[in-house]
């Protein structure tokens, strides 16, 4: 009976990391910091190869991301409904 207690009280840790694990990767924060690290990155890269005007052209595959970011999850639902 000890046995089958432990199985479940390690389903419902895994769970609750599960859970954690989801939302992390729906949060905003998770987002934003994303978008922030792409726009250093390729402000950067730009900056490296001299590229005039570098901070907007930075901008493009950060705006680029949250497009995707924002889309990604209708098209989900969409593709969900389809699949079914």
């Amino acid at each position: 009976m000890k046995e089958l207690e432990n199985k479940i009280q390690e389903i419902i840790a895994r769970n609750k990391r599960v859970e954690l694990d989801k939302r992390w990767e729906t949060s905003s924060t998770r987002r934003l910091f994303l978008a922030i690290l792409t726009f250093i990155a390729a402000y950067i890269f730009l900056q490296i190869i001299k590229v005039e005007n570098a901070v907007y052209g930075a901008m493009v595959p950060t705006g680029a991301f949250l497009l995707q970011q924002m889309t990604i999850s209708p098209l989900k639902k969409i593709w969900e409904k389809l699949t079914k």
